[in-house]
């Protein structure tokens, strides 16, 4: 396995990336927001002033800042302007809750948070609850809507909070800049191969969040990985609809830096509303859309993109949730339905890698796999629990390696230790704790996460195969299957299912579910149980929350 590198990668931090993007192309939007435009240059000044303030509060290298923001002007301002003076970016979903808001703080020292209004008081409650002193930035949407948008915000939403802020140590961002007037100029940390750059989270086994330390090479990596993996030229005036959050490294590593280092605008949504993304999807045009799969079957049945014509795609990526083959299936259907001449490619990653690191090639598809590692990516598969490296075909732990690697997990030396782990090749290999297999042609093939696998009276039974039948059901949207505790059977599966909008839940519809899977599967995997529901829960970045399902299923049992 040769090491010889494709890419040849820059000693750049982040924000130098975007500066050499402004210098080509100063006059090109950078970001589009409610149809207000920012040019690269316009995009540069405002992020070398939001430096200054932090240098003029005292912010500087090493230091940690928290960003609870969803997707606005204000949250890549701050990002980069971190980035350039050597801080770090503790990105955090704004609908945290206060107890883990403060865990977030602690965890990282940080010495400010970012937030908008909206979700101030439970961020102050947090930060009165932190175990050091910390800054409160409030900004405020409606400064970055175009006028007539403002005045609707501030009449429906914004005047509920015009009181925030309103505590000793919380400033308004729009004075917080004005800090920039104190100082003469901000500092440009340069490139340190080791330094964090940003703190993304993900679970952790015992409960709590665990910090992942990502650098500028974690980040630059993976987005010119992306671009070449892509196979597709992007150029300035290229359009992304950048949906994805921030605070997750699908939404920050291929939602944004990507588009910004190469030239294109990010057209930014600071919520999902299946609704307001399809009217997006029709007036913006974008070039490039990414999400997770909720996002895309919920286009599938809208009118809004009834008889649309959606030629002007020219790509579609989906990760953070396994994408089943039906549900592909019926995305490829829609896209060639509506003129775009392209399928659906899946990633796959883990925020310990920032996020993708495998994609399907543009032209090709295997079933059931995920594509083929990114450039300078390696992947190994390896008998779970063990470093012993499997042949090809045979089915076992994903791991890997390449410059996308994170460091370290922050303040969690076991945590690392179990998840990189040096092999004999001398390498450091990251454990996925994900199921799969590699065939000879080097493509991957992902099962599903080792601990969702359901025992139920001996057998091992995993979900992702009988959801990708139920989601194959016309009358389907999507699917959850989970292990519940059986005192006979160790566990027993239930399958949770939501139906199409103006279906019936009966038991007709149960019995064609399960006329199909008696079909395909084993006996034992069968389901127990067939749940209806008008939804499912949400992780925060849209997934199926299985784990909220399996703890309600479970409680219920222990109460029974």
């Amino acid at each position: 396995m040769s090491d010889k590198l494709m890419i040849d990668y820059p000693a750049l931090t982040m924000y130098q990336m975007v500066e050499r993007t402004v210098k080509e192309y100063p006059d090109d939007a950078a970001i589009e927001f409610y149809g207000k435009y920012i040019t690269y240059k316009e995009l540069m000044k405002r992020i070398e002033r939001c430096a200054k303030a932090f240098t003029a509060m005292g912010i500087g290298k090493g230091d940690a800042v928290t960003l609870c923001l969803p997707n606005i002007p204000q949250t890549l301002e701050c990002f980069y302007a971190l980035n350039r003076i050597g801080a770090i970016c503790n990105m955090v979903h704004p609908q945290s809750a206060q107890k883990e808001i403060t865990y977030y703080l602690d965890v990282s020292e940080s010495k400010a948070i970012v937030t908008v209004d909206l979700f101030f008081e439970n961020v102050s409650r947090a930060i009165k609850n932190a175990d050091h002193a910390v800054t409160a930035i409030i900004c405020r949407m409606q400064n970055e809507l175009p006028l007539h948008l403002a005045a609707v915000y501030l009449l429906k939403k914004g005047k509920s909070y015009l009181k925030y802020p309103n505590t000793e140590n919380s400033i308004l961002y729009r004075n917080f800049l004005k800090g920039a007037e104190k100082v003469d100029s901000a500092p440009v940390v340069g490139y340190e191969k080791d330094r964090t750059a940003a703190i993304l989270y993900s679970g952790g086994t015992s409960g709590l969040p665990k910090g992942i330390c990502l650098t500028d090479l974690n980040f630059n990596a993976c987005a010119m990985q992306s671009k070449t993996a892509m196979d597709i030229e992007i150029t300035r005036g290229m359009r992304v609809l950048s949906c994805m959050p921030m605070f997750h490294g699908f939404g920050l590593g291929i939602n944004i830096h990507v588009p910004l280092i190469y030239g294109a605008c990010c057209m930014l949504m600071p919520t999902f509303n299946k609704h307001t993304y399809a009217k997006a999807l029709v007036q913006k045009r974008p070039n490039f859309i990414a999400g997770v799969p909720t996002i895309f079957e919920a286009l599938l049945h809208l009118p809004e993109l009834e008889g649309k014509d959606l030629s002007y795609l020219l790509g579609m990526f989906c990760g953070g949730d396994s994408l089943s083959v039906e549900l592909k299936k019926k995305i490829d259907k829609f896209l060639k339905e509506h003129h775009a001449d392209i399928q659906v490619r899946e990633g796959y990653g883990l925020t310990e890698c920032v996020t993708a690191s495998c994609l399907t090639p543009k032209n090709e598809y295997r079933e059931n796999s995920i594509g083929l590692p990114y450039p300078d990516t390696y992947y190994q598969i390896v008998r779970p629990g063990t470093d012993d490296v499997l042949p090809f075909g045979e089915e076992g732990e994903i791991i890997l390696r390449g410059p996308s690697v994170m460091t370290r997990y922050l303040k969690n030396p076991e945590e690392t230790a179990n998840t990189l782990r040096q092999l004999a090749d001398g390498n450091i290999w990251l454990y996925t704790g994900d199921l799969g297999s590699m065939d000879e042609d080097g493509y991957v093939y992902f099962k599903q996460r080792i601990k969702r696998m359901i025992i139920t009276n001996g057998y091992n039974v995993y979900p992702g195969p009988i959801e990708n039948l139920i989601d194959g059901v016309d009358e389907v949207a999507y699917s959850c299957v989970i292990g519940v505790r059986d005192p006979r059977r160790m566990q027993r599966v239930r399958a949770y299912v939501v139906l199409h909008d103006g279906v019936e839940p009966t038991e007709d519809m149960k019995q064609k579910i399960m006329d199909v899977l008696k079909l395909n599967i084993a006996v034992y995997a069968l389901p127990k149980e067939i749940v209806f529901r008008d939804e499912l829960p949400k992780t925060l970045v849209g997934k199926v929350a299985y784990r909220k399902l399996e703890d309600e299923a479970n409680a219920e049992e222990e109460n029974a």
